[in-house]
């Protein structure tokens, strides 16, 4: 009788045991797959956000905009080419790789901050041509009314670029285009003389004005990564300046915050990046006013300095040493092409108003 009970104890012990191997297992089991998923899921989104990173490359201006309109069926005349550039610098917002990542709420997306700060530099050139459309090339004097589409068209790319649903950026950017392509529409169809394009040294040297401004402010704030005391030059001097004294000046010290550097230069490289193709359609549209003023060279050489700004980045990361350090500042790199080129627009402005 003792031997039977024991038996039965040691059966149900070995069942017991056999059980708490088999949850072991499946729980070890369950654990790996678990984590081989999650490991092949971040391998994923690693790669995807790779590639997702790559920037756009150049593109011919000319050789896109008789494309365009040869698939549209319209002839271009002046101011087309500046109008469909615009729209194929925007549309590349939308159509890279990718899409548009700067609303992104899921990885790898939200992991990426390069890019989106590439797509926030294309995105401020963007607005400042759709103004210069709406406000001086579209009309003839300050009178005169302005055009409709062109009106819908510049709000709907300056709606908040992180907005992600009701509405999202990209339905209003897209919105924005096709007013612009109404606006080719019109402008390409002689039938049609409400739409207008002028071409003037005014007109020109107005938007120029806003292309100096935010080169001016991008070659400062790529030279500030490396940290330097600068006279305050941000605010005026407190009090009444008298005559034969120097007048009180401040100083601070001004210096990029380390996670936001390489955004300043992503930044930087996307303004530069819209903004050669954009004189590009300029150069075509403006050719006989840059001809007769003797501009035709310094907007060239505004192209090169931003284009030369677009050469590959080969380090894994944006490097930032010291001015005569051992390693590179690729930000100080790249405020050198921006303040050539800010340079050359000042030049360019002075010829179009005096030349």
């Amino acid at each position: 009788m003792l031997d039977w009970k024991k038996r039965a104890g040691s059966a149900r012990a070995r069942t017991a045991d056999s059980l708490d191997g088999a949850r072991s297992y499946f729980s070890g089991l369950w654990s790996r797959t678990l984590g081989g998923l999650v490991g092949l899921y971040l391998l994923v989104t690693l790669v995807v956000g790779w590639y997702w990173s790559q920037e756009p490359e150049l593109f011919s201006v000319q050789q896109h905009v008789q494309a365009a309109a040869e698939q549209a069926g319209r002839q271009p005349v002046t101011g087309y080419t500046t109008v469909e550039t615009l729209k194929q610098v925007a549309g590349t917002l939308l159509d890279k790789p990718g899409g548009y990542l700067s609303n992104d709420l899921f990885p790898p997306g939200l992991w990426l901050d390069n890019m989106p700060s590439w797509e926030y530099g294309v995105l401020v050139q963007v607005r400042d041509l759709s103004r210069a459309l709406r406000k001086d090339f579209a009309r003839s004097q300050s009178q005169s009314t302005e055009d409709s589409d062109l009106a819908r068209a510049e709000p709907r790319f300056n709606f908040d670029n992180k907005s992600w649903a009701l509405p999202s950026a990209e339905s209003e950017y897209r919105e924005g285009l096709k007013s612009l392509d109404r606006f080719l529409g019109r402008l390409a169809d002689p039938g049609q003389p409400n739409a207008q394009f002028y071409s003037r040294a005014d007109n020109l040297n107005n938007w120029l004005g806003d292309v100096a401004t935010r080169l001016g402010s991008l070659s400062q704030r790529l030279s500030a990564s490396v940290g330097r005391v600068r006279l305050d030059t941000d605010s005026a001097p407190s009090g009444e300046v008298v005559a034969g004294e120097a007048p009180d000046l401040s100083e601070r010290r001004v210096e990029t915050p380390w996670l936001q550097i390489d955004n300043v230069f992503y930044e930087a490289r996307g303004q530069a990046w819209a903004l050669s193709h954009l004189l590009r359609a300029i150069e075509v549209d403006f050719a006989d006013v840059l001809a007769k003023k003797n501009a035709t060279v310094s907007v060239r050489q505004i192209i090169r300095e931003l284009e030369a700004a677009q050469e590959p980045l080969w380090s894994p990361m944006v490097l930032n040493g010291s001015g005569y350090g051992i390693l590179a500042n690729h930000s100080l790199v790249m405020a050198n092409y921006i303040s050539r080129a800010n340079a050359a627009v000042i030049d360019l402005r002075q010829l179009l108003s005096q030349g």
